[in-house]
């Protein structure tokens, strides 16, 4: 599935909750699905946590 496609379908998500529960509900649903992302990507391997804390304090 390309990204696009994907970006359909969240968009199609988003707009029925915006819809049918109301917008803090979307906002609820658009927080979980980015949060599903970031762990996804980190159990895929194309995102390393670990390299951007330690990054981020050895710069300061």
């Amino acid at each position: 599935m390309n990204t696009t496609i994907a970006g359909l379908f969240v968009g199609l998500v988003l707009g029925l909750v915006a819809v049918f529960a109301g917008f803090l509900a979307m906002l609820g649903v658009a927080f979980f699905a980015a949060l599903g992302l970031v762990v996804g990507a980190v159990l895929e391997g194309r995102l390393d946590l670990a390299r951007l804390l330690s990054g981020e304090r050895a710069r300061r």
